[in-house]
C-alpha cells in the first residue's frame, strides 16, 4: 500500500525540472522495487501446501549441481491447468536424494520432468554475519524450496533443449577434451560454469581477491561484442556499396549489441555481464541518435536500464560491486588518460589501486573480509587471464560450436597458460597475511568508510587526506560488545537441527559443539558456525567441547576446525568425535572471574550416547547458565539427585532440543531458569521443541525462545543483568520467512528482559 502510495508524488517529481526529478527518479525506482518485491513475495508458497505431496511437471533450468549424494537444481513448473494454480510458472529450488549418482545425471538442464516432491516456502538460517538466503530467494523468485520424494516415481518427459542445454553440453566437451583438474576453471572462464570449483578453490579465489575475474565478468562481453561488431562491419569494408543503405559504424555497433546480449542470454544473464550488454547499448544507440555521451552518463543509463528490467538487482551483491567499480575508476580515472606505453601500465596500476581501494568497504560489509593479497594477485591475473586465457577460452567455444572438435587445441592452451599463473596465486592465497576477516559492523560504517575512500582519492596535494583514515574506523574496528571482567555472553548460532553455542568471558572463547552436518552434503560448521565466529570478531577458540558424537552436535567439527585450530577439546570417552581429553564431571576451570564446571557424565562410565552428553555449567557473580547438550530423563534425574543446586540457573539450554524425553518436570523445576533456549531447525521432522515440553517451561516461569523462530540468540550476564537479542528481530528484514508466516520469535515471553 506504501508503494502504491508513493507512485504519484514520484510521477509529479519525474516531470518537473531541477533537483525535484533526481529525486522523483528515486522514489520511483524505490517504488517499482517495493512493487516487484511484494510481487514475488506473494507468489512464494502458501501454507495450505506446506509440506504437503505434490507432483509438479516443468522444465529444468540453470545447470543442475551433481554432488556425491545429492543433485540440486532448479525448476521452472508448467503453467498447465492441471497443477494447483499457486505453483504455474514459479520457480522452484530442489534436491534429488539419491546414492547412485547414475541415475541423477538423467537431470539436465532444459529437460522436461514429472516429479514427486514436498516444498516449503523459502527459509534460511539468520546468523550474524551468515548468507540470508531468504533474500537470494527473493531476488531469485523462487517461490519454494524442497526435495524429490520418491526419485523412483520420477518421469523424464523430454531431453535437454534450449540455451542451458547447450551451456552443459559444451562444458561436458570441454571436460572431456582437457582431461585435466584445470578443466574446472576454463569452464568458469569461458561458460560461467563454476559447478565444479571446490570450496578450496572457492577460498584461495576469495583470499587472493580474485572471484571477479572467475566466472562471466563483463570483460568477456566486451570481447564478444568487439569480435561481433568487426564481423558486422566486414560486408561494408569488402563492399563499399552496402555503407549508402546502412553506414558502417552502425553495422558494427548493432553487431555489437547482438553479439553482447546474446553472450550474457548463452551465460546466465549475471549481473557484470548484462550490465555492460545494456552499456553496449547505450552508447550504440547514442551513436546512431548523433548523441555524445560521457562514460559517467553511459553508465547511469546502464545502471537505470538493468533497473527497470529487474528493480530488484539490488539486492545482489553483484550489482553494487559492478557498477561501484566501474564508478569510482570513472571518477578517478578522467578519460584520455594513458598516452603511451608507458602511461598505459600507470593507468593499470592505477585502476587496481582505485578499485582496491574503493571496493574494500563494500567487501567489507558484504563478506566480512578483505583479501590483502588482492592488488599483488590481480596485477598478474587481470592482464594475463584476461588478454590470453579468456580469449584462448572463447575462441575454443566458437570453434567447438562451428565444429565439433574444433576447439580443443583452444582449450588446452588455455589450461596451460592458466597453469602457469596459478601456482604463483595459490602461494599468494595460502599465505597466512592473505585475508582479513573483520567483524560485523554497524549501519553507519559503510558510509563513514566510502567518505573516507572518497576522501583519500581526492588530488594529490590537498591538506588533511591522511585525516580520512578515521573515518574508515568504524568499518576496520567495529565494537565487538566483549563481556567485561567476570561477566560472560552466550550466543547460541542458528545452525539448524542442531547445536552449536559460543560462550566468551573477557579474553576467552569456548565453543559448546560445532553444528550438523551430512556426508557429501550440507555443513553448518562451514556455512554458519565459522561465518558467525568470524562476524562475532572470534580470532581464536581456547577450548571446544563436544557434548556427544551425534552429527547434529559434531558435524561441523571438522570445518570449524580448519578455520580455528582447537588446542583443547572436551568429549566424552568413547565418542565418535574424540576429544583431546574426555568430558569427566568435576572438571573446572576459571576464566577471568568466571567458573566453568563440567556436571557430567561421571567417570568410567561407557559411551551410552546422549545420556553421557558433557553438561557444563557456568558460573558469574551476576547468574549461571547451563548448557546440557542431549541428555535425557536418566541423567537428568541422576543430576537432580546428585547435585540440585548446581543445576540451579538463569539462563539454560533446553536438554535434546526439547524432545518428549528430556525436560522431565523434577529437572525443570530443580533448574528455575529464568530464560530457556532451544536450538532446532524450522519445520523439522521431530517437531522439536515439543508443545507439552515448552508449555513445562513456560508454567516453570521461563521465557522460551527457539532458534527456528528468533535466528541466533545473544545473551549476556553482567552487571546490568540478564541480556537478550534475538538475530531476526535486531536486524529486521521484509522479506523475513517468520514475520511473514505470522509467526512470533518467543515461545512464551517474560517481559523483564532487556533486549539491547
Amino acid at each position: 500500500m506504501l508503494a502504491w502510495a508513493l507512485l504519484l508524488p514520484a510521477l509529479m517529481l519525474l516531470v518537473r525540472n531541477g533537483s525535484g526529478r533526481l529525486l522523483g527518479a528515486g522514489l520511483l525506482g524505490f517504488v517499482l522495487a517495493a512493487l516487484q518485491a511484494g510481487a514475488a513475495l506473494d507468489a512464494q508458497l502458501p501454507s495450505a501446501l506446506q509440506g504437503k505431496p505434490l507432483r509438479v511437471q516443468g522444465r529444468i533450468v540453470e545447470l543442475p549441481v551433481h554432488e556425491p549424494r545429492r543433485t540440486r537444481f532448479q525448476f521452472e513448473v508448467d503453467a498447465a491447468a492441471g497443477l494447483p494454480a499457486a505453483l504455474r510458472g514459479r520457480i522452484l529450488q530442489l534436491a534429488w536424494y539419491e546414492d547412485d549418482p547414475q541415475s541423477r545425471r538423467q537431470l539436465q538442464a532444459g529437460s522436461r520432468w514429472e516429479l514427486p516432491v514436498k516444498l516449503r516456502a523459502p527459509r534460511g538460517l539468520r546468523n550474524p554475519g551468515g548468507n540470508d538466503a531468504e533474500m537470494y530467494a527473493l531476488a531469485g523468485r523462487i517461490a519454494a524450496t524442497g526435495f524429490v520424494t520418491r526419485p523412483a516415481q520420477a518421469r523424464r518427459m523430454e531431453g535437454a533443449a534450449g540455451v542451458d542445454a547447450w551451456r552443459e553440453r559444451m562444458s561436458g566437451r570441454i571436460a572431456a577434451a582437457m582431461r585435466t583438474a584445470t578443466s574446472r576453471y576454463v569452464r568458469a572462464l569461458a561458460l560461467g560454469d563454476t559447478r565444479f570449483l571446490t570450496p578450496l578453490d572457492w577460498a584461495r579465489l576469495r583470499a587472493a581477491g580474485l572471484t571477479h575475474l572467475i566466472a562471466i565478468s563483463g570483460f568477456h562481453v566486451g570481447l564478444v561484442a568487439g569480435f561481433c561488431a568487426l564481423l558486422a562491419g566486414l560486408p561494408g569494408w569488402l563492399w563499399p556499396p552496402l555503407c549508402r543503405r546502412l553506414p558502417r559504424p552502425f553495422a558494427a555497433g548493432l553487431g555489437a549489441v547482438a553479439g553482447g546480449f546474446g553472450y550474457a542470454v548463452l551465460t546466465g544473464m549475471s549481473v557484470p555481464t548484462l550490465r555492460t550488454a545494456v552499456m553496449i547499448a547505450t552508447l550504440v544507440g547514442a551513436r546512431c541518435l548523433r548523441r555524445r555521451l560521457r562514460l559517467a552518463d553511459t553508465l547511469a543509463l546502464g545502471a537505470g536500464v538493468l533497473l527497470l528490467l529487474d528493480p530488484l538487482a539490488v539486492l545482489g551483491a553483484g550489482f553494487w560491486l559492478s557498477f561501484a567499480g566501474v564508478a569510482w575508476l570513472l571518477w578517478c580515472l578522467p578519460e584520455g588518460d594513458g598516452k603511451g606505453a608507458w602511461g598505459r601500465v600507470r593507468g593499470f596500476l592505477g585502476a587496481q589501486a582505485v578499485a582496491s581501494l574503493g571496493l574494500l568497504p563494500l567487501c567489507v560489509l558484504l563478506f566480512g573480509q578483505a583479501s590483502l593479497a588482492g592488488p599483488l594477485a590481480n596485477l598478474l591475473a587481470v592482464p594475463w587471464w584476461s588478454l590470453v586465457v579468456v580469449p584462448l577460452s572463447l575462441l575454443g567455444v566458437l570453434l567447438e560450436t562451428v565444429h565439433a572438435g574444433a576447439g580443443h587445441w583452444c582449450w588446452q592452451a588455455a589450461g596451460s597458460c592458466f597453469d602457469l599463473s596459478w601456482p604463483v596465486l595459490s602461494a599468494l592465497a595460502d599465505s597466512p597475511l592473505a585475508m582479513c576477516w573483520l567483524p560485523q559492523a554497524r549501519w553507519h560504517a559503510l558510509p563513514l568508510a566510502l567518505c573516507g575512500a572518497f576522501w583519500l582519492l581526492l588530488p594529490r596535494g590537498l591538506p588533511g587526506r591522511p585525516l580520512a583514515l578515521l573515518l574508515w574506523l568504524p568499518l576496520l574496528y567495529p565494537p565487538r560488545e566483549l563481556p567485561a571482567m567476570g561477566e560472560v555472553e552466550l550466543t547460541v548460532i542458528d545452525v539448524g537441527q542442531g547445536l552449536s553455542v559460543l560462550v566468551r568471558t573477557a579474553r576467552h572463547s569456548l565453543l559448546f559443539d560445532m553444528g550438523p552436518a551430512v556426508p557429501d552434503g550440507y555443513d553448518a560448521g562451514e556455512r554458519a558456525v565459522v561465518p558467525a565466529l568470524h562476524a562475532l570478531g572470534v580470532s581464536r577458540l581456547d577450548a571446544a567441547v563436544v557434548s556427544h558424537g551425534d552429527m547434529d552436535h559434531a558435524g561441523g567439527r571438522q570445518s570449524v576446525a580448519l578455520a580455528f585450530p582447537m588446542p583443547v577439546v572436551l568429549a566424552p570417552a568413547g565418542s565418535p568425535s574424540p576429544g583431546s581429553m574426555h568430558c569427566v564431571a568435576g572438571q573446572s576451570w576459571v576464566w577471568e572471574g568466571v567458573r566453568f564446571r563440567v556436571l557430567n557424565p561421571d567417570l568410567d562410565v561407557p559411551y551410552l550416547g546422549n545420556e553421557v552428553s558433557c553438561v557444563l555449567r557456568i558460573e558469574t557473580a551476576y547468574g549461571s547458565v547451563l548448557l546440557p547438550g542431549d541428555i535425557g530423563g536418566y541423567a537428568e534425574r541422576k543430576l537432580v539427585h546428585a547435585m540440585p543446586a548446581l543445576l540451579r540457573s538463569d539462563v539454560v539450554l533446553m536438554p535434546h532440543h526439547g524432545s518428549d524425553g528430556a525436560s522431565t518436570p523434577e529437572f525443570v523445576a530443580a533448574v528455575g531458569a529464568r530464560l530457556a533456549l532451544v536450538s532446532s531447525g524450522a519445520d523439522n521432522r521431530f517437531r522439536h521443541p515439543r508443545e507439552r515440553v515448552v508449555r513445562r517451561w513456560c508454567a516453570a516461569g521461563a521465557e522460551v525462545l527457539d532458534t527456528a523462530r528468533s535466528g541466533a540468540l545473544r545473551v549476556w550476564l553482567g552487571r546490568t543483568g540478564l541480556q537478550l537479542r534475538e538475530q531476526r528481530t535486531d536486524r529486521m528484514r521484509p522479506w523475513d520467512a517468520v514475520r511473514r508466516r505470522g509467526q512470533v520469535a518467543g515461545l512464551c515471553y517474560a517481559p523483564e528482559f532487556a533486549r539491547p
